[in-house]
């Protein structure tokens, strides 16, 4: 992993998350990464946090995809910066960028699922965090 970062912030490790989800699909699409952008300009979550880093964070996430045991890598700096309580935080991210661009690839979902899995997310909260991400992201 020549090209990861020494060390993620847990804000790194939320935007970890919703790269990985943009780029589940080999096709990072304009609407998802204006939404990663949005959500990193206007949650407080992020109101600390560095922009330039997430290039980096981005080519890490990349360069995790390209090896064999990647997932299963990012996912273990995941759950090892971020705090538990803001597991949730991650997925609900996750679930807006999949949802951005108002097409979810069955490579997304299984990445929304293989998330789910490793962040222990209940499937009831799962599901209403599903849901509100369905709702902000409707067009007419």
């Amino acid at each position: 992993m020549p090209d990861t970062l020494p060390s993620l912030s847990p804000q790194d490790a939320l935007i970890a998350v919703m790269v990985a989800v943009s780029a589940s699909d080999e096709n990072i699409t304009t609407s998802e990464l204006l939404a990663i952008e949005r959500m990193v300009n206007h949650m407080p979550i992020f109101g600390s946090y560095d922009t330039d880093r997430i290039g980096a964070v981005a080519t890490s996430v990349y360069s995790l995809f390209e090896e064999e045991d990647g997932i299963d890598a990012l996912f273990g700096l995941v759950r090892d910066t971020l705090p538990d309580r803001l597991f949730e935080t991650a997925y609900a991210l996750a679930c807006d960028v999949a949802a951005a661009d108002g097409t979810l690839m069955q490579t997304e979902l299984r990445m929304l699922e293989e998330i789910r899995s490793e962040l222990a997310i209940d499937r009831l909260h799962a599901a209403s965090i599903e849901w509100g991400a369905r709702a902000r992201h409707m067009t007419l």
